[in-house]
């Protein structure tokens, strides 16, 4: 937790402090002191979209980054290193705690998002990439690793917001899964700092004003998506605010082409970021700045402030103009009937920061006091956008042009990306919506803070029911994936049959990892045909032998129903959550014959003496000699969905509960705590272990306690997901082992149960 939530931030911030002292001294000009450090992670985007090009210069970008920011830090000695203004500060660090909560307190280093979106997975995929090789992906074996980026990389799609992620990641020789939400809640303390910038030419008062910033920095959708893995709606509204607070000061009296360079860097990073038609969010905004330059300078001074900063902006977004105005990679954004993880399109009222629901897919229950909240939360963003009119508010007006891309992307763009535009823009109409009400305490001091209290209150209630459904990736888990994929490093190709795009596309990226119902170069056939259907757990004795035996190495999750994998696989490891499975590197054969026996929560069944005599002539008929039998057994299995537990042998049993656990779920048999699970969530197919208990022979109570929602988080997610059945596993007994028989002798097997038998020659 130290690394990610404390050492992991500072580096970030030292990086971008160093490398926004650097433009500082480029402009020529002293940058707002709040807007140094969100100035530095817009200009190590642009960096970093130049030297991950190349798999040459991709491995320089984080020494070259180092370096700039300490050679920024030496040319602004020592006047630049007065006492920071601990009101913007102070809103950063409290806007970073709020889109931190629900990781750290939940006591570990995970992220958020983990059953909802699995985008998360293939960002890791293509920041661990790009920092190595850039966009190159030659010389990978085909894996779920491989097929992720090929999609991805190849197509085109930017990459901009992934770099400093990656480049203080780096610093730091961490796994990127540990530091991403981290990464999320620094990029909404940059919006903070750019919503301070804006703020300072409407709210007079710099308490007010820090208040402000640290209520629009958090607008129910962005911190919903914040929470999905996000990070490119939470980038990219920060690097809006940052352009609009930098932009006032191109076209004040007495300005230089030098005073536009942090303007073009972030407009540049915006570009790195969503690729050259991001620029559409900006895009207004330059028109309008434009306007005003003209009308102050004139024509021909205007033209010549504006061509040197054209040519930047351009120049800054190379590395992705390439790709044209969208990359290939974009067109499912503009299918109109694509909604993504969505349920419906989302709501236009959204934009305003208010949606008490937990999950912001769906509309709140509290229809009545959402209408009233989102009706004075209009009266007040129309309140705000008189008074920035009044008082000429350059740079609040200038970011409500933003608004226009935003209306662009819903016109053209499918549901899901317009859901995306919505999250980014909420900060604008919250931010004019809280300065509104802010500023209508000079008009009416009760109506001011009542409006006051709605907005905060409804912004707060909305973020505080998200927390509440937060999807929190299991660390440990997860963690033991990550040693698997160290420790078994090249020993590939590996497999996984449970659904777990973060394990095939990133943790066991050097075991050329595959998930047989992830993203693949390889398909992994059922043995009746087809393939297995994304998101679905699938187990080894249904996948067509040759097919699975491509493998060398199997990571298989634990699991009371899970069939031993064939015969030529061998147990090498286990964990509290993994086996690993291996056969030898240079297998050939001869291919076994195999029955595969019992279903879904009954994996072992009794063959038919028919069948058995069968596989055993199978295999003599392929010309196998020196056939032998061998029967796989599986520990007996006893299902106490109706609380009742009948135990026909004693011994110690293992309690498994199919589904995800959201808060706390507590085990008792016969009225004795066994047993308990808190937030374990799993995709389809997947146990939650919940302890061990030594039973005696008879029946038994079994009674699952499930808690509600309290202040963990989310602990009351929503929907809340179906469990089930509770199942009870013989812990002691001698699950997988192998019994072999001669062919000749194979009646020996009939009329008991077994996982599987596969009849195996010597050649």
């Amino acid at each position: 937790m130290f690394v990610a939530w404390v050492l992991y931030p500072l580096v970030l911030t030292a990086l971008c402090g160093g490398v926004g002292l650097l433009v500082d001294c480029l402009s020529g000009r002293r940058l707002p002191g709040a807007l140094v450090v969100p100035a530095g992670i817009a200009a190590i985007v642009v960096i970093g979209g130049f030297t991950t090009a190349a798999e040459a210069t991709a491995e320089l970008t984080y020494p070259l980054v180092l370096a700039l920011a300490v050679a920024g830090a030496g040319l602004s000695l020592p006047w630049r290193f007065g006492r920071p203004d601990p009101l913007p500060a102070a809103v950063a660090v409290a806007v970073f705690a709020v889109f931190g909560a629900p990781v750290v307190l939940s006591g570990e280093p995970t992220f958020a998002g983990y059953i909802t979106l699995d985008d998360t997975a293939t960002w890791f995929a293509l920041t661990d990439r790009v920092m190595e090789h850039g966009h190159n992906i030659e010389g990978l074996g085909p894996s779920s690793y491989r097929a992720t980026l090929d999609f991805n990389l190849a197509g085109g799609y930017p990459v901009g917001t992934f770099i400093p992620y990656g480049t203080a990641a780096k610093l730091l020789g961490t796994d990127l899964a540990w530091v991403f939400q981290p990464y999320v809640a620094f990029l909404a303390a940059m919006l903070s700092l750019g919503l301070w910038g804006i703020l300072g030419g409407l709210l007079e008062s710099r308490r007010l004003r820090a208040f402000a910033a640290f209520i629009a920095a958090q607008p129910a959708l962005l911190f919903g998506y914040s929470q999905w893995g996000g990070v490119k709606e939470v980038g990219a509204a920060a690097t809006v605010a940052l352009a609009a607070a930098l932009a006032p000061a191109v076209v004040r009296p007495g300005s230089r082409w030098r005073d536009a360079i942090p303007l073009a860097i972030a407009c540049g990073a915006l570009a790195v970021e969503l690729s050259v038609g991001g620029l559409v969010w900006v895009g207004p905004m330059l028109l309008a700045l434009a306007v005003v330059a003209q009308r102050r300078f004139g024509l021909h001074r205007a033209l010549v402030l504006a061509a040197p900063f054209a040519l930047l902006v351009a120049l800054f977004a190379l590395p992705v103009m390439i790709d044209g105005l969208l990359p290939p990679s974009a067109e499912p954004l503009t299918d109109p009937n694509s909604l993504g993880n969505l349920i419906a399109p989302l709501d236009a009222f959204q934009l305003l920061g208010i949606w008490p629901a937990g999950d912001f897919r769906v509309h709140p229950d509290a229809t009545v006091a959402t209408a009233v909240l989102i009706a004075l939360g209009v009266l007040a963003a129309a309140i705000g956008l008189w008074l920035a009119w009044r008082r000429r508010s350059m740079a609040m007006l200038l970011y409500l042009t933003s608004l226009v891309g935003c209306l662009a992307i819903a016109a053209v763009g499918s549901p899901w990306n317009a859901g995306k535009a919505l999250a980014t823009a909420s900060p604008v109409v919250l931010s004019v919506a809280i300065a509104g009400a802010v500023g209508a305490l000079r008009i009416d001091r009760l109506t001011g803070t009542a409006l006051i209290v709605v907005l905060a209150g409804g912004v707060l209630w909305s973020n505080v029911l998200a927390y509440g459904g937060a999807d929190l990736a299991p660390y440990r888990q997860l963690h033991e994936l990550q040693r698997i994929g160290e420790d078994f490093a090249g020993e590939g190709p590996a497999l996984m049959t449970e659904y777990n795009p973060y394990g095939a596309r990133h943790f066991l990226r050097d075991l050329d990892g595959e998930g047989a119902s992830e993203l693949r170069v390889r398909q992994v056939p059922l043995r009746g045909g087809g393939t297995v259907e994304k998101g679905f757990d699938v187990d080894t004795d249904e996948l067509d032998l040759n097919g699975l035996l491509v493998y060398r190495t199997l990571v298989l999750r634990r699991s009371p129903v899970r069939s031993r994998p064939p015969s030529p696989y061998r147990l090498v490891r286990v964990g509290d959550y993994y086996e690993v499975w291996q056969r030898p590197a240079g297998y050939a054969g001869p291919l076994p014959e195999h029955l595969s026996l019992g279903e879904s929560m009954r994996p072992a069944a009794i063959p038919d003496c028919s069948q058995v005599a069968g596989l055993g002539q199978l295999a003599l008929l392929h010309g196998a000699r020196g056939v032998r039998m061998l029967a796989a057994r599986h520990a007996p299995v006893l299902d106490a969905s109706d609380d009742v537990l009948r135990v026909p042998r004693a011994g110690v049993y293992r309690a498994w509960l199919l589904g995800s656990v959201r808060g706390n779920v507590e085990l008792f048999v016969d009225g004795r705590k066994v047993g308990s699970a808190r937030h374990q969530l799993e995709n389809e197919g997947g146990f939650v272990e919940l302890g061990e208990v030594r039973l005696t022979r008879g029946t038994h109570e079994a009674e699952l306690r499930f808690g509600g929602a309290d202040l963990h988080p989310g602990s009351g997610g929503f929907p809340r997901p179906e469990t089930g059945p509770l199942l009870f596993s013989l812990a002691d007994a001698e699950a997988g082992e192998l019994v072999s028989v001669p062919v000749e002798q194979g009646r020996r097997l009939c009329g008991r149960p077994w996982d599987w038998i596969e009849a195996v020659g010597t050649g």
